[in-house]
């Protein structure tokens, strides 16, 4: 989720018309940015956690998220014609709901495991960062009915995806770290990222139905809070 996804700054932005009027505005934004990008940001880091090395781990968000900024201009710029066939949103909702089901089951099984070996940890880079764009991708999706409402200032839409991208970016690589301190943090994030795959199933099914935007913020709200709830016991026996 992004602040973009959120109906009620859609009236905020759309009045915007010069980028002085955006100098107030961009704090929040930034802020909020920060905030809901934590689904996201969990799910990218969880992601690139596979790969055992922090450098790898960095190197494939960067490249990720490059790529996923394009993917999200590519998103903006056809965002009227995506809007008007609901089967994208089923796509990004059947994808997102398939990585939590996916991520719960390895927990399970306790499988979660990647080979540490040179050649196929290389081939592993190339999976996660295609993983990570996919995953972003999936994301974008679902503020693409705001991107429509304000479409006429698309230079403002892109500033505000770049503000967002590098929101992620930083969020992510705060959440590797958060990763291997919080016990809860890791299902939390994914129990985040099933709440969006059900916002876009619910637009995608019964478009007319206006859920609170408050209400999946306080959910996710919740479920960080649960995140952050437990450390991780370092007690060495």
């Amino acid at each position: 989720m992004d602040s973009a996804s959120l109906n009620s700054l859609t009236p905020i932005l759309d009045g915007i018309d010069r980028w002085a009027e955006l100098a107030p505005v961009l704090p929040v934004l930034i802020i909020l940015e920060l905030i809901l990008s934590a689904d996201n940001a969990v799910a990218l880091a969880s992601i690139s956690k596979r790969l055992n090395n922090l450098e790898l781990q960095r190197f494939a968000l960067n490249i990720g998220v490059l790529i996923s900024l394009f993917l999200r201009v590519c998103v903006l710029l056809t965002a009227n014609i995506i809007i008007k066939y609901s089967f994208f949103k089923f796509i990004a909702s059947f994808y997102l709901f398939s990585i939590v089901i996916r991520y719960f089951y390895d927990k399970h099984l306790d499988t979660n495991n990647l080979a540490t070996n040179s050649s196929e940890q290389s081939i592993s880079i190339f999976k996660v960062i295609l993983l990570l764009s996919i995953t972003d991708l999936a994301f974008s999706i679902d503020s693409v009915t705001a991107a429509v409402a304000i479409s006429d200032q698309i230079l403002l839409v892109i500033a505000g995806t770049f503000v967002g991208v590098v929101a992620l970016r930083f969020t992510a690589d705060l959440f590797i770290r958060w990763l291997e301190i919080f016990n809860n943090l890791e299902s939390a994030g994914y129990l985040a990222v099933a709440i969006v795959a059900l916002k876009l199933a619910i637009q995608g099914f019964i478009p007319h139905l206006d859920i609170p935007d408050m209400l999946f913020f306080i959910i996710i709200i919740i479920l960080f809070i649960w995140g952050f709830s437990k450390r991780q016991d370092t007690t060495v026996s």
